[in-house]
This record gives C-alpha cells, sequence and structure tokens, in this order.
C-alpha cells in the first residue's frame, strides 16, 4: 500500500485502544510502526536489479517479524515521542507493535505479494481486495483519526477500524464477484482454465482485471462489476517458454537465475513482450485492466556475459490518457463497454 494509507492503518488501531488522553501520542507511535516495515525499499544493489525483489515485502512483513519490528520501533521511538508523552516503556512498545503488525496484512490485501509466513515459506500472499492505491480507503481514516486526536475521543477511532474492516470485506465480495464473471467469460470463449485472478482496477472497486492462464497462452480482460455487469475486451499473449522464446540463453548464466527470480515474483505470470523479442513482461500488471502493457518488466541480452544481470525496467508512458480510459470504464462508459450475464447470456 502507499505510506499515507500504511501510516493510517497503523495509526488507528492502537489509538483504538488507547486511553484518552494517549489517542495522540497512540496515533504518532502507531503511524511510525505502520510505516516502518517499508524501509526495506532501501535493501538494494546497484549491480543486481533484482534484489530489491527478494527483500521488499519480506522479511520485514513477515508475521514472525511483527515483535522484533515492534520492539525496534519502541527502542527508537520511545525516548522522542513515548516518553514525552507520558507514556511508559511497555506502553510504547505496545502502540508501535499494534502499528507495525497491522502492516504485512494489509500489504496481503493488496496484489503484489507478500512473504506472510517467511523463513517458513516463500509463498507470496495476495489477496486481491484492495488497490495498491486506492484513495477512497484511507481519506475516512485520516479523518477518522485526527478527530480522535482532536477530541481525545478513542470511540472515534473505533469507528475507523469498523470502515476498515467494512472496505476490505467489501473488496473481497467483489473480488469473489469479478472471479465468477470471469469465469464466465472464459467458458463462453470454450477456454480450458488452469487458474484465475481478478485483481482491482487502480484506485476503485468497481472495475477488476481478470487474467487466466490456458495451456498455451494468458488472457485480460476489464470488468465493471457493479451495478451491471459491463465487460471491456481484453488481449492475450503466449506463455514463456524459454527453450523456444529465448533459445539462446545459457541456462547457467546469470540471466537465467534472475528470469527464475522474475518468474518467481510474478507468480509464474511471464511471457514475452510482442513489441520487443528480448524482455520478458509480468502480464498481471497494467494501467488499463484489458491490456497486456506492462508496468515493469525485464531485458535479456543475447551476448551478455556470464555473470551479467538481466535489465530492470519500468513503463509509465501515456499515463494521463490512460488514467482517462481507466475513469470512462468506472463510469460504464466506453465504445467497448459490453454487458456480460453471470448466467452466460
Amino acid at each position: 500500500m502507499d505510506p499515507l494509507t500504511q501510516g493510517v492503518v497503523g495509526a488507528v488501531v492502537p489509538q483504538s485502544s488507547a486511553r484518552p488522553r494517549q489517542v495522540v501520542v497512540a496515533a504518532i507511535l502507531g503511524l511510525l510502526g505502520g510505516m516502518a516495515p517499508d524501509l526495506d525499499v532501501l535493501i538494494r544493489s546497484s549491480s543486481d536489479p533484482l534484489l530489491f525483489l527478494e527483500y521488499h515485502r519480506q522479511f520485514t512483513h513477515a508475521l514472525v517479524f511483527i515483535p522484533v519490528g515492534g520492539l525496534l520501533c519502541a527502542l527508537v521511538l520511545h525516548p522522542l515521542i513515548g516518553r514525552r508523552g507520558g507514556l511508559r516503556f511497555c506502553q510504547s512498545l505496545l502502540f508501535c507493535t499494534l502499528g507495525y503488525a497491522t502492516h504485512g496484512l494489509l500489504d496481503a490485501c493488496t496484489t503484489y505479494g507478500t512473504l506472510l509466513l517467511w523463513p517458513f515459506s516463500d509463498q507470496r500472499f495476495a489477496w486481491n481486495s484492495i488497490s495498491i492505491i486506492d484513495p477512497l480507503f484511507p481519506l475516512p481514516l485520516l479523518a477518522l483519526v485526527v478527530l480522535a486526536a482532536r477530541r481525545r475521543q478513542p470511540w472515534l477511532a473505533r469507528l475507523g477500524v469498523a470502515w476498515a474492516a467494512c472496505y476490505l470485506a467489501l473488496g473481497w465480495q467483489a473480488r469473489d464477484t469479478a472471479v465468477e464473471l470471469g469465469t464466465v467469460l472464459a467458458q463462453q470463449r470454450g477456454h480450458q482454465v488452469l487458474r484465475l485472478e481478478a485483481k482491482p482496477g487502480f484506485g476503485n472497486l468497481l472495475v477488476w482485471k481478470v487474467v487466466y492462464e490456458t495451456p498455451q497462452a494468458f488472457h485480460v480482460d476489464g470488468l465493471r462489476i457493479w451495478p451491471t455487469p459491463r465487460w471491456y475486451p481484453g488481449e492475450s499473449v503466449p506463455k514463456l517458454a524459454p527453450e523456444r522464446d529465448l533459445p539462446w540463453l545459457d541456462p547457467d548464466s546469470q540471466q537465467a537465475r534472475d528470469l527464475a527470480r522474475f518468474t518467481w515474483f510474478s507468480n509464474g505470470y511471464v511471457a514475452l513482450d510482442p513489441r520487443d523479442p528480448q524482455q520478458v513482461m509480468d502480464v498481471r500488471y497494467s494501467m488499463l485492466p484489458n491490456e497486456i502493457r506492462p508496468l515493469w518488466s525485464i531485458r535479456l541480452r543475447p551476448n551478455a556475459e556470464a555473470d551479467a544481470h538481466v535489465e530492470w525496467l519500468t513503463q509509465r508512458e501515456g499515463g494521463r490518457e490512460r488514467a482517462g480510459e481507466l475513469w470512462a470504464m468506472i463510469l460504464g462508459e466506453g465504445v467497448e463497454a459490453r454487458p456480460l450475464a453471470i448466467g452466460g447470456g
């Protein structure tokens, strides 16, 4: 999630359990504790562009690390904030730990993938119930956190916790609806679906990106799920087959190992970019839900040294125009919008 959302969620939980005279300092400690796990973005290498993929949302986001993370935050923040706010160290520790605990679980609600069970498992949990950035989720929380602090009323923060729980539950329900609609769409096409995921569109819970895998290809479509289901026809791309698509790649090279790392990060949703035969993309993410136009990818080089790493690429071109297209989808407009019935009509 974005730092604002992580911060306000981290603030509202300890604030809701604080006494009236503690709500301000509890919110500050929770806010900083809630953002602290993302300090793992500092773990990166100038020579290995994929190192950050391995460590972002890894140990700092794991469930077993919550007590450690809370303690580290308290050791730093209690002398600076907690003690000055009249708290004992154990109280600062509690508020920091509560804030810290929200981070990994909230990230797991997004689509990126979080290693909640590290070091026991390298599974990336992505519950796909909320967009990484969704203004409708944090802004009411921020208002309630500020009101609770100004009025010294913890019950206002409890309203914030209730809002967060209801919004995330709505996202789970919307995701299930999108999965159901996507399954219907694939059945109408006569496709043999190996796996199917639905991911919320950027900044909203109305428009979803459905990605599914068949034996030969990945397919993506946009779906507006409410009030009347609307379908935005998408695209398909052949699944990556290194022996076919990258016959020159030495399996013992660093580039081959980097490709395996990128495939793990992408949960296997990798394909060759039709616009660049040396570029492997993560099919799951794009600005528009019905397109295969990756937000990130890697580029391999046929003549690279055996120990050379791949190149990490991000694409953000045409953002303003495509944001306008996404907004039209949210409104249920657009020339390609078609009705879609769950019953198969």
